[in-house]
């Protein structure tokens, strides 16, 4: 039995986590921000309660229906993302871990919505301790990541998404500005986590989803200086460096 009474979340004692997690467990969608207010404020902060809790996160996930299984999901991820690669979290917790990793594997072939994929395609991988694209992912369904030239330092948008898919380093949404399109990696040119996250992608019936990648691990012309880069190694960088 878990003393929670040892445990501390966002607001300090843990005590009070148990009924949370019976609220949540009865209304997962309603009481989901509440839950990550305690558990996993802003999704990228975690307490010793919020990793007590995967135990019955797992549980609600078998237990649930497809629309309420997705919100554990998704809580259970966030939490996990935030767990660096190798701690000792996944040891003790390997059992909810790998069923939690099971249960999103199962959602993520049952998934049309491209949104809800990507999210849960992030959670996929926080559970297997992936670190940074467990939370980068979601730039594909944005539209936007914000990098800068591994040159001369402009910052700039990446736009990924639709029929224009294009880099630039001003505004676009507020003015006209130079944009220079981006360049995605062939099939035979993925490698790696690359060439798994779109072979997954196409397999579960996500096209858009698989062309996005393909454009973000691909390459891009800076607007300003011309500099190609590696899309994804500008995200890596500019997350590593994030406050």
């Amino acid at each position: 039995m878990t003393d929670w009474s040892t445990l501390s979340d966002a607001c300090g004692s843990a005590e009070h986590v148990p009924a949370l997690l019976d609220r949540f467990e009865a209304d997962p969608s309603g009481v989901w921000s509440e839950l990550m207010d305690h558990l996993c404020p802003q999704l990228d902060t975690v307490f010793s309660a919020s990793f007590a809790a995967l135990p019955r996160l797992a549980g609600f996930a078998s237990s649930g229906g497809e629309e309420d299984r997705r919100w554990v999901l998704l809580a259970a991820g966030a939490i996990m993302a935030c767990a660096p690669s190798g701690d000792e979290v996944f040891e003790v917790f390997s059992t909810p871990i790998a069923d939690l990793h099971r249960l999103t594997d199962q959602c993520l072939r049952e998934t049309a919505d491209a949104e809800n994929y990507i999210y849960l395609l992030q959670s996929l991988l926080s559970f297997e301790g992936v670190e940074i694209w467990d939370r980068c992912l979601e730039g594909l369904q944005t539209g936007e990541y914000e990098v800068d030239c591994p040159y001369c330092s402009v910052n700039m948008f990446i736009v990924i998404g639709g029929d224009d898919n294009f880099a630039a380093s001003d505004d676009y949404d507020l003015q006209e500005v130079e944009k220079t399109p981006l360049h995605p990696l062939a099939a035979d040119e993925l490698e790696g986590q690359a060439k798994r996250l779109r072979d997954r992608a196409l397999a579960d019936g996500q096209q858009l989803v698989a062309r996005g990648l393909a454009y973000l691990f691909g390459q891009a012309d800076c607007p300003d200086c011309g500099t190609v880069f590696s899309v994804a190694e500008r995200v890596l960088a500019r997350w590593r460096v994030a406050p």
